[in-house]
């Protein structure tokens, strides 16, 4: 009976795993499916190594066990050129074969390439695709069920993302509309992400959609992806940002087109505009409860968004009287703007946003006060170290009309200095 117990046990493993989330590997969106196929693929080419392996090692531990007096043993055996080329020969056509397909599959998956095709049997029309011999090796892979048997007129759904502490932004652009840790897209209507983040390195996540992709303050990321399969499915930051990661979390609804709509005009009702001055609300990271833990943001909704909103995201110049990053780069592009860029320094401020300080800087090119922006407790507090360490202060310095631009006034629009003129390009 004793012997048994351990047998049962092992028995019991399976039923653990009836609990476990298979995502990854059998997912909802047409990229993820790839993935998985592409991750499965590895595994049982790499098995091919290991379980002879693991069963050569038990093999020769079993027939060269001290007990067995039957065994042979040749003192003069140093080399077999038969066993050098199975030991070379099959890990270095395995790692051919695996780097063959990878590479296919790292064009077929790109994240900034436009989607071809909405599934394994539909492909886009107008969208022209030429596969090479290797990357047609990896998708016979990747997409066994690869076929053009059915073409459809669609077009990408843009959402524009940022990543916040600790919550996530969804801007609609074409709808007008913007959510916060709610999602929605149409099902089989490929979606082109435009990523970015507010403050520090992030990382967007949906595993029943695509691979993760990161989001980083100033700069741009992208994500062309597609779901198949109607549903309810989380999505989450990837990558640790700080105590209040675990709860930066959010779910993606795919919907009929008709289901897409209702969500669309439900978002729409709502009497909440997402400006300047709420983003700068929402921009904050203190959402603790009355523990000192952070709790979840909850979903929040606005009818309605204002103008060039992502794009002062994007540029790290929400904030008024902050200096763009687009701005900046076009006065450097121009040769830069000489000793009158000492005046820039105030508004470049942007990891010390939150300061009372940078405020105060900032009120003298927005004729904004900080009464009338956001200040927390914490930038209070770091002020008030500051003032107790007496550092000194710049002194004021009246700006001159080559920089004293409003924020975002670059974009759309050229500056000159000294006779020439830019394009600011992002």
């Amino acid at each position: 009976m004793k012997k048994l117990t351990p047998l049962a046990a092992l028995l019991l493993v399976p039923l653990l795993l009836t609990g476990c989330d298979w995502t990854l590997i059998n997912p909802s969106g047409y990229v993820a499916k790839q993935q998985s196929n592409l991750m499965i693929f590895s595994v049982l080419v790499m098995l091919l190594v290991i379980v002879p392996v693991m069963f050569l090692i038990l093999f020769f531990s079993w027939k060269y066990r001290q007990s067995n007096q039957s065994g042979t043993y040749d003192s003069g055996f140093y080399h077999s050129n038969k066993l050098e080329v199975v030991i070379w020969g099959a890990p270095i056509c395995i790692i051919i074969v695996l780097a063959l397909v990878t590479w296919g599959s790292t064009y077929l998956l790109d994240p900034y390439r436009p989607l071809v095709r909405i599934d394994s049997q539909t492909k886009i029309a107008g969208m022209e695709e030429e596969l090479g011999a290797v990357k047609t090796l990896a998708s016979r892979f990747i997409d066994p069920k690869r076929s053009d048997e059915a073409v459809v007129e669609t077009t990408p759904l843009e959402i524009e993302v940022a990543a916040l502490d600790w919550k996530w932004l969804f801007i609609y652009p074409e709808q007008g509309i913007a959510t916060v840790n709610e999602l929605a897209a149409p099902v089989n209507r490929p979606i082109r992400f435009k990523i970015t983040s507010a403050s520090m390195m992030n990382s967007f996540f949906i595993p029943a959609l695509s691979g993760q992709v990161y989001a980083m303050p100033a700069m741009q990321t992208q994500l062309n992806a597609v779901m198949n399969r109607e549903g309810k499915f989380k999505g989450f930051s990837a990558n640790y940002t700080g105590h209040g990661f675990s709860q930066m979390y959010f779910y993606f609804h795919s919907l009929s087109n008709a289901g897409f709509d209702q969500w669309v005009e439900k978002v729409r009702s709502s009497t909440k505009v997402l400006d300047r001055t709420e983003y700068l609300a929402l921009d904050q990271y203190n959402q603790k409860d009355e523990r000192g833990h952070v709790q979840y943001f909850g979903i929040r909704h606005y009818g309605s968004v204002q103008q060039g909103m992502y794009h002062a995201i994007l540029n790290l110049c929400v904030m008024p009287g902050a200096m763009c990053m687009d701005e900046m780069m076009g006065i450097d592009l121009a040769g830069g703007a000489g000793i009158d860029s000492l005046n820039n320094l105030k508004r470049l401020r942007y990891d010390m946003r939150r300061t009372t300080k940078a405020q105060l800087d900032l009120a003298e090119f927005s004729g904004m006060m900080p009464g009338d922006l956001v200040c927390t407790s914490d930038s209070a507090a770091v002020d008030f170290v500051r003032a107790t360490r007496k550092l000194p202060a710049l002194k004021p310095i009246t700006p001159t009309a080559s920089v004293e631009q409003p924020a975002g006034s670059v974009q759309g629009q050229k500056i000159s200095r000294d006779g020439s003129t830019i394009a600011p390009i992002l």
